[in-house]
């Protein structure tokens, strides 16, 4: 039974979500549907290329991914199918899987051109939903478009190596839901430009001189608990993607705060690695 996941911003409100599912299912009633989010911050690429790059290698190879992130067909909005480590990508050329690419070379990259067989201002419905279902049925990449080169890549998502090797300036390109904030320095750039070396991560007025592997790494449970330092304690650690994330241990945005609130810190805010 073939995959189709679902990742949009188009919420939970409205009824997107329901019409891309059921159009798949009138398609192709042997098929399961997973959604990996419909929460994605409107229109943010960014956004949804981190949680892509992230969510798409926990499912088995042959599955297809719907990407329905700025969608909308335009001269310089052209949509794309991408077959890249054994999975299938659908979404608008404007750099969603470039964070993927950067990694993993694709090995087949289609631009869609069905459209004029279709009548329709819902391209996520109407053109993805037929490219996914055609993939699910065994079909080529080549029925439904025509190879090109390369795909499209964000701006501004690689961190800048000074030219003495001994600084990274990276970028925040994430926030999550407890508030923890995902930069773009990655665990393997860390370690070969570190070499080692101590190190000061400065992200506004907060600082970091050490990384820690999971978050509780950054509590003493050697300490009884009413003398260690847990609620509210800042930390920098290693995320499941193998970047580099600030956080605040046990943190609720609502009540005690979090990385983002309490450090002033947004989407594509400075986080700075000096070596020493």
């Amino acid at each position: 039974m073939s995959i189709i996941t679902l990742t949009t911003d188009f919420g939970e409100k409205d009824h997107f979500v329901g019409g891309v599912k059921g159009a798949i299912y009138a398609e192709l009633d042997s098929v399961r549907i997973v959604d990996i989010s419909h929460s994605i911050s409107p229109f943010h690429i960014t956004e949804a290329a981190y949680i892509i790059q992230n969510a798409y290698n926990s499912f088995p190879k042959g599955t297809i991914h719907i990407i329905g992130i700025d969608s909308g067909l335009t001269p310089e909005n052209k949509h794309i199918a991408v077959y890249l480590d054994g999975h299938y990508f659908i979404c608008a050329n404007n750099g969603i899987v470039s964070m993927i690419a950067s990694e993993i070379r694709p090995e087949n990259i289609v631009e869609i051109n069905i459209h004029d067989r279709l009548h329709s201002n819902f391209p996520v419905r109407d053109v993805f939903v037929q490219v996914a279902c055609h993939i699910a049925r065994g079909g080529t990449l080549e029925v439904i478009g025509k190879q090109i080169a390369g795909i499209k890549e964000l701006t501004g998502i690689r961190p800048v190596v000074n030219s003495e090797g001994n600084q990274i300036i990276g970028n925040v390109i994430y926030i999550d839901n407890y508030g923890n904030v995902v930069t773009n320095i990655s665990r393997a750039l860390f370690e070969k430009i570190g070499m080692g070396r101590n190190f000061r991560i400065m992200a506004r007025t907060a600082s970091f001189t050490e990384v820690f592997e999971n978050y509780s790494d950054a509590i003493n449970f050697n300490l009884a608990p009413e003398k260690r330092e847990e609620d509210g304690k800042k930390l920098a650690l290693w995320n499941t993607g193998n970047y580099l994330e600030l956080a605040i241990y046990k943190s609720n945005p609502s009540t005690v705060g979090s990385a983002s609130s309490l450090f002033g810190l947004e989407f594509r805010d400075t986080v700075t690695v000096n070596f020493l």
